[in-house]
Order: structure tokens, then C-alpha cells, then sequence
């Protein structure tokens, strides 16, 4: 199993990083900080109640155990906190500042609510301040830059608290006392350098161990180091560590000089390795990134990666796969390393080696979903073993861990600009892989900001396919969410770009999009209009299937505007084109709308026979939930033309057909509501469509996200 991309044997952790998750120390610090969770605020000092979730601020440099702080006070403190804890990472390993939209998107998704796709900071902090509101909840906030960051994300529930680690005070909080970090007490850094090195070369020379702790400025990642070097060499004596460091001061911190001497300790290849993992997407490592990047293979990446967690190094991250992540506090170290000891070349080709690989994991994790197309399990049996997955839930596994590096690897790709064949690939895989493992709707979110990126990279690259593409999906999000005018915004600028690029199925799609936009904003002629375009383009290109669909949404825009006549012909129009191509229960659903509109018309006696005719339709369709609704209208015109007991009939016969519906799916409310009563008002009058009602945004996002998003290279897949 080591080679495979799913190890279920989990995180292998040595004695030494156990060891080093133990907290130790911090005593004073703790204590304050419990005491200025009860410590009456300036609020309740002034008789107000206090509007908002108390801060408590942890301020000290990376690699001062701020981190360690924060959750070893969240740890004590949880009992108080019903409803648990949320944490969120503010800041990038190279300091760039998260989006606060990502941030508050990942607490709501950890509450498992919904996080509406494209929804942007305010939007979010709202829903996330709204799902807090009457919560006990701890908020740990780690890396935060500014006190905008904090800020944004802060309940309004006094019975909530917020713990913040910074690299100093956040200027910008009111009433926040923060707790500033510097060294261990001597008794605390000795014992984290006797968790490495064992009691007794700690107390043959206390002297020596002093001096090396006073050395390292008694600063936790840098005794780590320290400490992890004299495990590695059991015959070394703590004064060596000691002087070779003093002799190394010329230049740099304490922390940077006891990296150096680990790392100048490390064989060449190792050295490599670990001079690479400053390209790793967010600073987060499995075996598959380390063996791409640095090109060997996955299970001697794997050792190495175990090697660098016990060395302090490497901070292996809880989790079923084997996950660590780049400490902070070295990151900036293994940067400047990779920029100055390796060729710029030699970096990209890192980079590429490791999109690549990447993309490759995701085709494999497509494909396993994939078992009854005879194609895909052709081409994932010639995959490398190392590339296959176990299983479909293997594979969903994978996908649900490595979400944020994936997401993190498809935003640096972008960013990146020199990549951009393997970022439209890498792209174009991650849309795929997520719809078919977790479906369009839940990966809507995710999706948006991917769809983003295509269009990033489609106006750079001056691509119109692509950018028309992306600009498509985009819309269809946006007009799911309910953001109408910025979906028709997106669609025309998508018309444009597919008419520049002499695409006919994006141009047609487009322009039926702008309909559906124009429907949805009670804009009737217009929609008409739209679809009459969408309609020509069909029928020049003998799209009869398509043109009979936009037959039925002209004729739906003209029912919305009273229209009743011309309804009538279209839905004729669309009937009969539906009768051609033998699409049985196509036709079924077009004669149902006919007979809608002749009833609003007032004409129930040909409502009558064109609801028995759909009804014959919907019997050779076996579209039970149809037939069900066709009797309820059936029931509901005869009881207009003043015949009661055959509506009784009808009505009983769709209650029999909804009851064994029931039985079989349990969905038959659902079919009740969506397709009895659909289109109707009280009164039986028709009722404009809300968000992707009657444009088909919401039944053809899946589709047009395969077939649509990236398609001069997903052809070539």
C-alpha cells in the first residue's frame, strides 16, 4: 500500500513529534488568559450589555508556540462552549492576507450550512454572524493579519469567544488586552530539549543545557530544532550544539542558525526535497506532491517526510492520509533557500512536475466513479498503480482531505502565468472530478471560484472559447443564487465572446441564457425575444430537439405576458417537434402545457382533451409523478365544468398513483408540490418563475460544466 494514492494505514508518527504535540509551559500565560475571559469588558463596566464575543488576543512571532497556546487554552475552556469550536487560518505561509469570504465560507461549511455560491465578505460574515447568534461557541482565529480579519468573522453573541494568535497587536479591536509571547521558562525549554534528547545528557551537564537554551532565546521552533539535532546524534554532547551555534552567529536569528545546522546536516537529496516543499500549495505535503516535485518515488518521499516531521521540520497534521504541513516559521527559510540554491527553471519544471501530477490524481479520481463506461476503466487500468485509487470511496476520501491544497494548487497554477496550459487542465479536471464525486449543487461554491480562475486565464490568454465557457457557468451560478442581473451581465459579455470565437453552441446557449435572465426579471417580450434567436440559430443548424425545447420557452414567456394565443402555438410547435425526434416524454410534459394554457385561456373543454391526450403520453413515458399531476388538472377542469363526481375519480386515482410513488422513492410530497401545482398561482393563474425556475439553470449547470468549461482541452483528456 505504500505506493498507492490512498494509504488507509493513516499518518505515521514517530516518538519525538508525539512527543512534541504534549503541551508544556505557559503556565503564567495560560492563567491570564482564563482571567480575561471573565474579566468584566468596557461594556458591562458602562451598564451596556456587550454587543459581540469577547477577544482574547496571543501575539508573538512564528514559532513562539502561539499556536500551541491558542489551542491548549480552546482545550481547557471547550466544556463552556456547547456548541464547539470553529477554527479558521488567516493567512497564507507567505503572509498573504485569506480572503475574509473564504475564511467565513469555511467556518459555515464546518457548521455544515450552506454557503451560497459567489456570495461575497459581507454576504457571508452575515450568514456567519446569523448562524452564531444565540451559539456558545469558540472561534480560534490563527495567523490573523489585521483587525479587519478578525473583525469580519466576530459573532454578535456576547456568549461566544474569539481567541486570535497575530504576529502583534491588532490595532483596530476595542477592549482587546493581548497576551505577547517571548521565550519558554528555563524549566519548560528544558524539558521540550529532554523530550528529545533524554534525561541524562540533559542532567551530566545542566550548565550546557542552560547555555543552549539561552542560546536559542528559549524559543520553542528553535529548541525543536536544537533538540531534534541531538537525537539524531546520540553521541554529540549539548555543549557541541551549543558552541557550533555560538560560532554561527555571524548573521541571522537563533531559529535561522539552528535551522541551517539541520538542514546542513541533511543529505543532498533530502536537502532537495525539502528546499522544494516551499512550492507546495499552501504549505500543505502528502508523499504524491513531495515525489512530484522533487521527482523520486512516492514511498521514499513518504520516509523522508516522516524523517523531516521528527526532525521538526515537518508538522505532520491529523488526518486518515498522511498530511503535513510547512511550520510558518520556516517557510520564509525554505524559500530563500529554493530561490537562491536552485535555477528558476529547475523550480517550474518543480511546479509542473507537481500540476501534472495533480491533474493525473484527479482523472483517476473521476474515473473509479465512472464503472459503467468501458472507456474510463480502459484508461484507468493503464494508470500507474501509485496514480489508482482502492475504491469509489477511496477516492472520495482523497478528494474531501486534499480539497484545500487542491484548491490552493489551482489558484497558484493561475497566479503562477507561465503554466497556463497545465492550470487550464488542472482546472478543468477539478470541476469534473468535484461534480461527479459530490454533485453540482454542493460543489457550487467551490465551482464558482474555479470557473473564476478559467476566466482569469481565458482574458490573459486571450482565449474567447474559454472565456464564453467560464462565463456561462458563472452566470448559471450567479442566476441560482438569485443574482439575475448579474447572470444576464455574465451572459451577454459570454455572447460576445462565443461570437468572437465563432462558437455556435456557446452563441446559442448565450442567447437562450439572456431569456431566461429576461424571465426571471418579468421582462417577457424581451425573454420571447431571446429565445426567438436562440430558436433561429436551432433551426438553421437543424437542432430540432433543441428548437422544439425553445419552442416551449417562447411559448412560456408568452403565457407569463397573457399571451395565450400565441402560447398556444408555440407549445403546438413544440409538441410536434418532440412527436418527430420519438422523444415520448418530452411530448408528454409539452401537452401538459398546452392544456395549462388553454385553461388560462378559457377553454376547458380543450384543456380536457389535450389533458387525457398528455395523459396517454405520460402512460407511454411511465412518468408516474406526470400522470399523477395530469389527473389532479384533470380533477380540477371538471370541477369547473361542474362535474364533481368524475373529478373524484381523477383525484382519487392521483392520490393512488402518489401513495405508490411513496413507496418506492419516499418522494412524493416533493411530486406533488413541484409538478401538481407548478406554474399556478391560488387562483390557478400562472406566476412568474423565481431563480432557475423555467431557464433551466438549475438542470443544465451539470451538464454545461462537463461539456462547456474548458473545451479545447478537455477534448483532448
Amino acid at each position: 500500500m505504500t505506493d498507492q494514492a490512498v494509504d488507509t494505514g493513516g499518518v505515521r508518527l514517530s516518538g519525538h513529534s508525539a512527543a512534541k504535540s504534549q503541551f508544556l509551559g505557559r503556565a503564567r500565560e495560560l492563567k491570564e488568559l482564563l482571567a480575561d475571559i471573565e474579566r468584566a469588558g468596557l461594556d458591562t463596566i458602562a451598564g451596556r450589555k456587550a454587543p459581540r464575543a469577547r477577544v482574547l488576543l496571543i501575539a508573538g512571532r512564528p514559532g513562539s508556540g502561539r499556536t500551541a497556546l491558542a489551542e491548549e487554552l480552546a482545550s481547557q475552556v471547550a466544556a463552556r462552549y456547547r456548541d464547539g469550536t470553529l477554527r479558521a487560518r488567516l493567512s497564507e505561509p507567505d503572509g498573504t492576507p485569506v480572503p475574509v469570504e473564504r475564511a467565513a465560507r469555511e467556518l459555515l461549511t464546518a457548521l455544515d450550512l450552506p454557503t451560497p455560491a459567489g456570495a461575497d465578505q459581507d454576504d457571508l460574515s452575515e450568514a456567519l454572524r446569523t448562524a452564531l447568534k444565540g451559539r456558545r461557541t469558540l472561534l480560534l482565529l490563527d495567523d490573523a493579519v489585521d483587525a479587519e480579519q478578525v473583525d469580519a468573522l466576530l459573532p454578535d453573541s456576547p456568549e461566544c469567544l474569539a481567541v486570535a494568535v497575530s504576529d502583534g497587536p491588532l490595532t483596530g479591536l476595542s477592549d482587546v488586552r493581548p497576551c505577547t509571547l517571548g521565550g519558554l521558562d528555563t524549566k519548560s525549554a528544558l524539558e521540550l530539549l529532554t523530550r528529545y534528547t533524554g534525561a541524562v545528557r540533559i542532567t551530566v551537564d545542566p550548565c550546557a543545557a542552560e547555555g543552549l537554551v539561552e542560546e536559542c532565546q528559549a524559543h520553542p521552533a528553535t529548541l525543536t530544532l536544537a533538540g531534534a539535532w541531538l537525537a539524531a546524534r546520540p553521541q554529540a554532547a549539548v555543549s557541541d550544539l551549543a558552541k557550533q551555534l555560538r560560532a554561527d552567529d555571524a548573521e541571522g536569528t537563533p531559529l535561522s542558525r539552528a535551522f541551517r545546522l539541520v538542514y546542513t546536516s541533511l543529505p543532498e537529496p533530502a536537502a532537495r526535497i525539502l528546499r522544494l516543499l516551499s512550492l507546495a500549495p499552501a504549505g500543505l505535503v502528502d508523499p504524491h506532491t513531495a515525489s512530484a516535485l522533487a521527482g523520486c518515488s512516492i514511498g521514499g518521499a513518504r520516509t523522508t517526510l516522516d524523517d523531516f516531521a521528527t526532525l521538526g521540520l515537518l508538522r505532520a497534521i491529523p488526518s486518515p492520509l498522511p498530511r503535513y504541513e510547512v511550520p510558518g516559521s520556516l517557510y520564509p527559510l525554505l524559500k530563500a533557500l529554493a530561490e537562491r540554491q536552485d535555477r528558476p527553471g529547475e523550480l517550474q519544471l518543480a511546479r509542473a512536475r507537481m500540476l501534472e501530477r495533480t491533474v493525473r490524481l484527479l482523472q483517476s479520481c473521476r474515473a473509479i466513479t465512472e464503472t459503467d463506461n468501458p472507456e474510463a476503466r480502459e484508461r484507468l487500468h493503464g494508470m500507474p498503480r501509485s496514480l489508482r485509487f482502492a475504491s469509489p470511496r477511496a477516492a472520495e476520501e482523497w478528494l474531501r482531505v486534499s480539497r484545500p491544497a487542491l484548491l490552493a494548487a489551482a489558484r497558484l497554477a493561475v497566479a503562477d502565468g507561465e503554466l497556463d496550459t497545465l492550470a487550464r487542465r488542472l482546472l478543468s479536471q477539478l470541476v469534473r472530478t468535484t461534480v461527479a464525486h459530490v454533485g453540482t449543487h454542493a460543489a457550487a461554491p467551490d465551482l464558482y471560484g474555479v470557473h473564476g480562475l478559467v476566466l482569469d486565464v481565458a482574458e490573459r490568454r486571450e482565449l474567447p472559447r474559454e472565456k464564453a465557457a467560464a462565463l456561462l457557468n458563472l452566470g448559471d451560478l450567479d442566476a441560482q443564487t438569485g443574482r439575475t442581473a448579474q447572470a444576464l451581465a455574465r451572459y451577454r459579455q459570454a455572447l460576445d465572446a462565443g461570437r468572437a470565437a465563432n462558437d455556435p453552441y456557446a452563441t446559442g446557449r448565450a442567447m437562450e441564457s439572456v431569456g431566461g435572465a429576461h424571465l426571471e426579471l418579468g421582462d417577457y417580450d424581451r425573454a420571447a425575444d431571446w429565445f426567438g434567436r436562440a430558436l433561429a440559430q436551432r433551426l438553421a443548424r437543424g437542432e430540432r430537439a433543441d428548437a422544439a425545447r425553445l419552442y416551449g420557452r417562447i411559448a412560456a414567456a408568452q403565457t407569463f405576458a397573457g399571451r395565450y394565443g400565441e402560447a398556444q402555438r408555440n407549445w403546438r410547435a413544440a409538441v410536434a417537434g418532440y412527436r418527430k425526434e420519438g422523444e415520448v416524454a418530452a411530448h408528454a410534459r409539452a401537452l401538459s402545457e398546452l392544456a395549462r394554457v388553454q385553461e388560462y385561456a378559457g377553454r376547458p373543454e380543450e384543456s380536457l382533451h389535450t389533458c387525457h391526450e398528455a395523459l396517454d403520453w405520460a402512460r407511454r413515458a411511465e412518468d408516474v409523478r406526470l400522470q399523477a399531476a395530469l389527473q389532479l388538472r384533470l380533477a380540477d377542469t371538471l370541477e369547473h365544468l361542474g362535474d364533481p363526481a368524475s373529478a373524484g375519480l381523477h383525484r382519487s386515482t392521483a392520490e393512488r398513483l402518489l401513495g405508490e410513488e411513496t413507496e418506492e422513492t419516499g418522494e412524493a410530497g416533493e411530486a406533488e408540490g413541484a409538478d401538481a401545482v407548478r406554474g399556478r398561482g391560488e387562483r390557478g393563474e400562472p406566476v412568474a418563475p423565481g431563480a432557475g425556475e423555467g431557464s433551466d439553470h438549475a438542470d443544465r449547470l451539470e451538464h454545461d460544466a462537463n461539456a462547456c468549461e474548458i473545451r479545447s482541452t478537455s477534448a483532448k483528456d
